[in-house]
C-alpha cells in the first residue's frame, strides 16, 4: 500500500514538472530566438520481488529450509528527465529595423555518433569578457555606438571583437559584412555547436559552452536577413495539446492517490474495532 503512494506522488511530480516547462515554452512563444524545451517521462528501474518462505524439513532436530517464491516485477515510479532545448529554425518575422538580424541555418552536419545535428549561434560577450551565445538577433546600439543585445551584451564580429558603429544607418549583406558610409566595417560573427545539447543553458536565450568558446563556422552554411527576426520555434497548438495531456494525467493520479487514502481510513476502521 505505502509502494503505492511512493509510484502515485511521482507521477504527479513528473507531470507537473513537464506542465511547468510547457507553460514556459507558451509564455515566449513570441519570444525572438526562443528554443522550445522538450523533455520525457522515463520510469524508474522496476524491481522484482520475492516472498521469502521457509520449509520445514522432518529430520531429529527439525531443520529449516529457506526460499524464494517469485512474486512479480514492481514499477518504483516515474520521473521527467532534464530538459532539452530543441535547436531547429524558427520562421522569420519581418520588423523594418536595421539593428534586427536573423541568422538563417545552411546545411549544418551532423554529429555521426549521437545523430545529432548541429546549431549555429551568435556570438556575444557579457560584461565579465566570456563569450556567450544566442538566436537572438534583436540588437540595439548603446551609447558607445557598441551593438549589443537587449541584456547589454556585446555582439562580437568574426575575429571574437566588439561591433562599434557611428549610427544605426548600415545594412548587412547576406554574407555578414556590415557596411557603413560606404565601407566594409565588420563581419558579424557565428559560431558552430557540433552537439548543442551540451550546451549550458544561461536565461534570456542565451547559452555557454563548457568546453572554451565555440569554433567559428564556415561561411557556406549561414546567411542573415536585415531587418528580420527569427521567431520562437514554440508550436503553440501541441504545446497547448501537451498541458492538457500533463494535466489529465496528473488529474488522474490524484484520483488514484485519493483511493489509496480512503483505503487506508478503512483499515484504520477496521484495527479499531478488532
Amino acid at each position: 500500500m505505502f509502494r503505492g503512494f511512493y509510484t502515485v506522488g511521482s507521477g504527479m511530480i513528473a507531470q507537473q514538472r513537464r506542465t511547468e516547462m510547457l507553460a514556459n515554452n507558451m509564455a515566449n512563444a513570441n519570444t525572438p530566438g526562443f528554443k522550445a524545451e522538450q523533455s520525457s517521462i522515463r520510469s524508474f528501474p522496476e524491481m522484482f520481488m520475492s516472498n521469502l518462505n521457509a520449509t520445514r524439513i522432518p529430520t531429529e532436530k527439525g531443520l529449516n529450509l529457506k526460499g524464494l517464491s517469485p512474486v512479480g516485477e514492481l514499477s518504483t515510479g516515474v520521473y521527467m528527465q532534464e530538459t532539452m532545448p530543441l535547436f531547429t529554425q524558427g520562421s522569420l518575422r519581418e520588423t523594418g529595423l536595421t539593428t534586427d538580424i536573423a541568422l538563417i541555418e545552411g546545411n549544418l552536419p551532423v554529429n555521426e555518433e549521437t545523430g545529432e545535428k548541429g546549431a549555429l549561434f551568435f556570438r556575444l560577450e557579457n560584461g565579465a569578457g566570456n563569450e556567450l551565445y544566442t538566436r537572438n538577433g534583436n540588437f540595439t546600439l548603446d551609447a558607445a555606438g557598441n551593438l549589443t543585445n537587449p541584456m547589454g551584451h556585446y555582439v562580437l564580429d568574426s575575429n571574437g571583437q566588439r561591433i562599434q558603429l557611428q549610427n544605426d544607418n548600415f545594412s548587412i549583406s547576406d554574407a555578414g559584412i556590415i557596411m557603413q558610409d560606404g565601407a566594409a566595417v565588420a563581419t558579424l560573427g557565428v559560431s558552430f555547436a557540433e552537439q548543442p545539447s551540451a550546451l549550458m543553458k544561461q536565461g534570456n536565450g542565451l547559452f555557454a559552452s563548457n568546453d572554451g568558446n565555440l569554433p567559428g563556422a564556415q561561411n557556406n552554411s549561414y546567411s542573415f536577413q536585415q531587418g528580420y527576426l527569427e521567431a520562437s520555434n514554440v508550436d503553440a497548438g501541441r504545446t497547448m495539446t501537451d498541458m492538457l495531456a500533463a494535466y489529465r494525467a496528473f488529474e488522474a493520479n490524484q484520483k488514484i492517490l485519493q483511493a489509496y487514502d480512503r483505503s487506508m481510513e478503512k483499515a484504520v476502521e477496521i484495527g479499531r474495532v478488532n
